[in-house]
Formats: C-alpha cells, sequence, structure tokens
C-alpha cells in the first residue's frame, strides 16, 4: 500500500516537472565538492564557487586540501558559511586522500552501507551530505531526505511529525525499489515541489499537483 502510494506520486511529480537530470557535474570529484557546498544555500551559489575553483585550477582532492585555507574560503564565499563549509571540505579532502588515494572513484567499490559510515565519520559530514554523495556521485542507492522531503511527507500524513531524518528515510527505502535511478530522480522531483508549491509559511495547496491528496496544515514544518 504504501508503495503504491509512493510510486502514485513519483509518476504525479514526474508529469508535473518532467526529469530533473540531477546532479550536475563534470566529474564525480566535482560533485562530491558540490554536495558539501550545497548545505544551506542555492545551486547557483555553489556554482560559482566551483567556478571560481575551476579557474584556479584546483578542483582535484590533492590542489584543494595543499590550498591554504584562507584562499580556499575566499573561493568557495559564494556558497555561504565559507569558514565553516572549507573546514568540512578540507576533512573530507584528508580522509579520501589518507584512507583511499585520492581516488574518488574507488569508492564505487564499497558496499553502500560500509561508505556512508565512513562519510559520516567525517567531522562536518552529515548525514544528507552523505547520502548525496553516495547517490549522485557514485550511483550507488542511499535515498537522500531534506527539509522538504520530511514537510511534504509529514504534511499528506505518510510520517509522524516528530519522524527524525532515519526514519524518514526507511520510509522511502523500505517501500520502494532499491533502485538508484529512482532514488536520484524522486528526490530532485521532491525539491521541485518544495520550492514551488508546499512552501513553509504559505504552501499553494490549491495549486498543487498533490492538492487532491489528504493532508494537514495544522502544524508547522
Amino acid at each position: 500500500m504504501i508503495q503504491e502510494r509512493l510510486l502514485e506520486i513519483y509518476e504525479i511529480l514526474l508529469c508535473e516537472f518532467g526529469r530533473q537530470n540531477w546532479w550536475p557535474g563534470d566529474s564525480r570529484f566535482e560533485i562530491a565538492v558540490g554536495a558539501i557546498l550545497t548545505q544551506n544555500t542555492n545551486w547557483n551559489n555553489v556554482e560559482k564557487a566551483i567556478n571560481n575553483i575551476k579557474a584556479e585550477n584546483m578542483l582535484s582532492p590533492e590542489s584543494l586540501y595543499k590550498c591554504p585555507e584562507e584562499k580556499l574560503t575566499e573561493l568557495i564565499r559564494p556558497a555561504g558559511y565559507f569558514n565553516v563549509k572549507a573546514k568540512r571540505l578540507k576533512a573530507f579532502l584528508k580522509w579520501l586522500i589518507e584512507n583511499h588515494g585520492a581516488d574518488i572513484d574507488s569508492l564505487e567499490s564499497i558496499y553502500a552501507g560500509d561508505l556512508r559510515e565512513e562519510l559520516l565519520s567525517i567531522k562536518g559530514i552529515g548525514r544528507e551530505t552523505a547520502d548525496s554523495i553516495i547517490l549522485y556521485c557514485l550511483d550507488k542507492p542511499s535515498f537522500v531526505v531534506d527539509a522538504y522531503t520530511a514537510r511534504i511527507f509529514i504534511r499528506h500524513q505518510f510520517i509522524d511529525q516528530t519522524a527524525d531524518y532515519e526514519q524518514i528515510k526507511e520510509l522511502f527505502e523500505g517501500a520502494l525499489p532499491e533502485e538508484s535511478k529512482l532514488y536520484n530522480e524522486y528526490h530532485a522531483l521532491i525539491v521541485q515541489l518544495g520550492k514551488n508549491y508546499c512552501k513553509k509559511r504559505k504552501p499553494l495547496c490549491d495549486e498543487c499537483p498533490l492538492g487532491h491528496l489528504p493532508r494537514s496544515l495544522e502544524e508547522e514544518y
């Protein structure tokens, strides 16, 4: 039943928005960097930061790791929270270089669950970022949960408003086929729905493609 309902929503959103072709990036490493920089900002700002890095010919693990932190913060300034993100990026690079020979392609051979544990052990790498790297960078099935996901599926009564990240992730992974392409597209479509209709303060329920589904707006999400 849950699987049918989630797949129905997926098809509705796909019909509404079309395929999103996430995640933008010319290489796996660029996608991983983008996943770290995109927290608490929009993608246009991340693109500016990545373009700054490219302009300095520094888009490689070794070059970025050797980059003085003061310079790195300036390069990624457009992404916001640049001091914090520089430290997170440096921690990720240190892990990648010391544990995997700076070879991001080598991560492909690691089981998704084990890789997630490794990523979460890196200071500053949270669950959403780890899952984004696993899914979008390495094409492994690990459903990404964000604020839009929680808001939409709490409002539509799939989950309780007290549900945490892991519980929401388990809802999707337990009900949907274990397919990275499905997880990828579904999360991208959820983001579009959240941005355009299921807004935090003034949701556009009457115009929403899911407006016909049962919902509750009694609480603020």
